[in-house]
């Protein structure tokens, strides 16, 4: 099948029984058994349920795994993953990485002994640099947010097999629809599904898609022991959003590309990060890797004061946390997505005060060109 057939034909679907083209909401805790142990497949909808076994089946042939999970939100996924590894070990992280993650590691699972170390994964050098003896894993957001730097999968897929390490990638920006890491080598593929997938700002979810057998039952075990799993309704509704994202994709993708050559003749825009732009570090990496270049742009308005001059005068930019959604989102990473990270933090991974991120909707482009500009000469 294709990227688009897939999308609304892989996984399990419709429901063989009655019919139904679309597969049922099963809104069930617990499943009669034929005898003692002797269940159907199910038991308990913590360790498992129909609905959400069918999104799980999706996602794993969508990102070409071996195996799918489905959390309660994005960072409830991320721990789940961490949460496999044990008291010493040692993880290395993009320094760029989403505010919550920086955030969890450094003030939640460092608590139970996992130490971390952040550093440009745009560089493999520097990441060989970070391995130590009690190093486990790579930890990769590509591209990252809110930078958008590049990470060359291959190559850290290749250093992280040298030092039998395990790779995980965070997926969110790009969706399956645009680059799918375990072809590339990746073991382990994050997403916050409440962006992108789900699309529609109408539910929250974390999906988790590994490459073996023995991940599966790792992440598995955390799933059924921590029991931080997405319930059937937000399954299914998650399902619902993924139906339709190659033509989201495809249309914000269209619509962010119009957007960033607007952004290039704006002389109040000071620089412009966007893996799209042939200048942007890693675009050659990225355009090797993905078949899109997705609808985050960051970009910096000189001051922190003119970011909130334009955050408060848009009209058709929402401005609120989140991404990948139908309606163009705007933000100060600085201040919302990423204010978790200590000021000097930010300052050296080049999140000023006045760097903005967009995330570009479904909209009429000529409608958010005009709203931004009215916006920035308010």
């Amino acid at each position: 099948m294709r990227k688009k057939t897939r999308l609304i034909h892989g996984g399990i679907t419709g429901d063989e029984k009655t019919g139904a083209v679309s597969v049922p909401i099963y809104q069930v805790s617990t499943y009669r058994q034929d005898g003692v142990g002797q269940h159907r497949g199910y038991e308990y909808s913590r360790t498992g349920n129909p609905t959400r076994f069918a999104l799980e089946e999706l996602i794993k042939e969508l990102e070409g795994g071996y195996a799918g999970f489905a959390f309660g939100s994005g960072m409830a996924a991320i721990t789940a993953v961490l949460m496999t590894f044990n008291h010493g070990d040692h993880v290395i992280f993009t320094d760029d990485v989403y505010g919550g993650t920086y955030r969890l590691v450094s003030k939640v699972i460092n608590r139970f002994g996992l130490e971390a170390s952040f550093v440009d994964t745009s560089d493999p050098a520097t990441i060989e640099a970070a391995v130590t003896d009690r190093t486990k894993a790579i930890y990769v957001e590509t591209p990252t947010n809110p930078l958008l730097k590049i990470t060359d999968l291959k190559k850290v897929s290749e250093l992280a097999k040298s030092h039998d390490l395990t790779f995980i990638v965070d997926n969110t920006f790009s969706t399956p629809y645009w680059q799918t890491p375990i072809n590339f080598g990746a073991d382990i593929v994050l997403h916050s599904a409440t962006k992108y997938l789900g699309g529609h700002s109408d539910v929250v979810a974390g999906l988790v898609v590994v490459n073996s057998q023995k991940l599966a039952d790792e992440v598995h075990f955390v799933l059924n022991s921590s029991g931080g799993i997405l319930g059937p309704q937000d399954s299914w509704l998650l399902m619902r959003g993924i139906k339709t994202l190659g033509i989201r994709m495809e249309e914000i993708e269209d619509n962010t590309r119009q957007f960033v050559e607007f952004l290039q003749g704006l002389p109040e825009v000071e620089k412009i990060y966007y893996p799209g732009l042939s200048n942007h570090k890693g675009s050659d990496v990225h355009k090797n890797q993905a078949a899109g270049s997705g609808g985050m742009i960051s970009f910096d308005v000189g001051s922190g004061e003119k970011a909130d001059q334009v955050l408060r005068n848009v009209q058709y930019f929402t401005l609120a946390e989140s991404l990948g959604a139908v309606e163009s989102l705007i933000s100060v990473p600085a201040m919302m997505t990423h204010a978790s990270i200590p000021k000097e933090r930010r300052q050296e991974l080049g999140i000023s005060d006045g760097l903005i991120r967009v995330s570009i909707g479904l909209e009429d482009i000529e409608d958010l060109k005009e709203d931004f500009l009215q916006a920035l000469r308010k």
